[in-house]
């Protein structure tokens, strides 16, 4: 029996991983995040993953205005030790690297979107919103399921006196808002 060996990025650097990293490791499995300097590997899909994804995908794209597009699944590089995959992104066109780009800087990102699993509890409720407000990302909406089933999003803006967001609002049937821009999305 032939054992196959472990790739080299399973043993870090002793300062961690960086940002560009992510782009030169070869055989990473889809999805990778970087944060404080190491891998993140994301969990396979939920079907509400996937329903939810999908459901606000569409509706962003929809409701975008002029100017702006609607990544999925795009890493943001916050700084040179952070660059985490939002599920959504709302992200200025002009951020656009062309077909071989893999990630956004933080200040070209209007809203980033995260929905929550089992697996990712803690970052999506914690560590990631914390990382995208030090980065001045202005608008963060986390998503979560009730016992139903159905999304529940709550929603952020960011303080630009302390670099910290406030919640504006819990949404469980209807997510309808003005800003950052207007938005009406059937949550059933």
């Amino acid at each position: 029996m032939s054992v196959v060996p472990y790739p080299d990025w399973i043993r870090p650097p002793a300062e961690g991983y960086t940002a560009e990293d992510l782009d030169r490791l070869p055989d990473l499995p889809p999805h990778t995040e970087l944060l404080d300097g190491s891998l993140i590997f994301v969990s396979p899909q939920t079907l509400f993953h996937m329903r939810t994804l999908r459901r606000l995908e569409r509706a962003l794209e929809a409701a975008v205005p002029d100017g702006w597009q609607v990544w999925r699944e795009m890493t943001i590089r916050l700084n040179l030790r952070n660059r985490p995959e939002p599920d959504l992104t709302v992200v200025n066109e002009n951020a656009d690297t062309g077909p071989e780009g893999t990630y956004c800087e933080a200040q070209d990102v209007l809203l980033a979107v995260e929905i929550v699993s089992t697996e990712s509890r803690e970052r999506d409720r914690e560590v990631k919103p914390r990382k995208y407000a030090a980065a001045g990302i202005a608008h963060f909406w986390r998503v979560e399921s009730d016992e139903e089933g159905h999304a529940i999003v709550h929603t952020y803006e960011l303080d630009p006196a302390t670099r910290l967001y406030g919640l504006t609002g819990i949404h469980h049937k209807q997510l309808k808002l003005d800003r950052p821009f207007p938005v009406d999305i059937d949550l059933t």
